[in-house]
């Protein structure tokens, strides 16, 4: 765990996010995307010493993983590295044959890594993905919520099967309760063009849903993942939160969206420091923005 700020009359409270970049990109690749959220959340929270943390997955990619490549010779130009947290392939199905499933191969790796960041620089408030990573944000958010390790051993004992099988081993420090400083559960998750890991081999990531407060930005033109996809990920969390926007699939940086997501953040912290839900601190804000009137919103929730 990252070490303890030394408590003074005027030391700002420590606000740790955790930033899981897409499929093909990396984290210092990431950390240039968001360098607007960054500077509207240390400017909307000045009571906060924001530090935002940027893995890079483990799974370096080569040219023909990469959508769209051109695999023609050019020695004037060196592909950008790609990284990625997991592969996706269809694979024979050991329980159904002469069908396919889709296998997240090196998943395990991916979260180990994602583990190890935790660890090393933790304990987090709340995490923000983008695509794979946000797909990757709501897997670490559930693995984190309480009781989630014995829904996974339930299922790998009553359906005979090795639930990713079983609990992913990487995040089972996590769950010491004689350990104050351990990773808790995360206070947000924000997920951009996210969407749920399919089939019955990960479906204890989302059974049962996840209870983290969640904010879910979907893109009208998002070619790459499509709404349906994005909207189970949504019908398996609690009291979830959604944003559309009119663009497509990338993280919207104009006003009205960073304002959404700052807003959320807010929320969340309020909510976690008054011991409320963020369901009750949600309701409450709604009453105070129709007293304020709705040509003052900039939270398009």
């Amino acid at each position: 765990m990252a070490p303890p700020m030394k408590p003074t009359s005027t030391s700002k409270k420590p606000l740790r996010i955790l930033m899981l970049h897409g499929y093909t990109r990396s984290g210092p690749l990431f950390r240039s995307k968001t360098r607007a959220l960054e500077k509207a959340l240390t400017k909307a929270l000045p009571t906060y010493d924001i530090h935002l943390s940027y893995p890079t997955g483990p799974i370096r990619l080569d040219p023909a993983d990469i959508p769209g490549y051109d695999t023609t010779p050019n020695d004037a130009e060196e592909p950008e590295p790609a990284f990625a947290w997991w592969r996706r392939k269809d694979l024979p199905s050991p329980n159904y044959p002469g069908e396919s499933e889709i296998v997240y191969t090196g998943l395990q790796d991916g979260l180990s890594q994602i583990a190890q960041t935790i660890s090393d620089e933790g304990p987090f408030d709340g995490v923000i993905g983008f695509s794979q990573g946000a797909c990757a944000a709501a897997m670490v958010a559930s693995l984190l919520e309480p009781g989630r390790r014995k829904s996974f051993v339930s299922a790998a004992v009553s359906q005979d099967i090795e639930p990713m099988e079983l609990f992913p081993s990487s995040f089972h420090a996590f769950h010491n309760d004689n350990n104050e400083d351990s990773q808790g559960q995360l206070k947000f998750a924000i997920i951009y063009s996210g969407f749920m890991a399919p089939g019955p081999r990960y479906s204890r990531f989302y059974d049962p849903p996840l209870k983290t407060p969640t904010l879910h930005f979907l893109g009208t033109l998002d070619a790459v993942v499509e709404e349906a996809r994005s909207r189970a990920l949504i019908e398996r969390c609690e009291g979830p939160k959604e944003v559309v926007q009119p663009g497509g699939h990338s993280l919207p940086s104009q006003r009205p969206w960073l304002d959404a997501a700052v807003g959320f953040v807010r929320e969340c912290l309020e909510a976690d420091s008054e011991g409320k839900s963020s369901g009750e601190r949600s309701e409450e804000r709604k009453e105070e923005r129709k007293e304020e009137g709705v040509e003052d919103m900039n939270v398009p929730f």
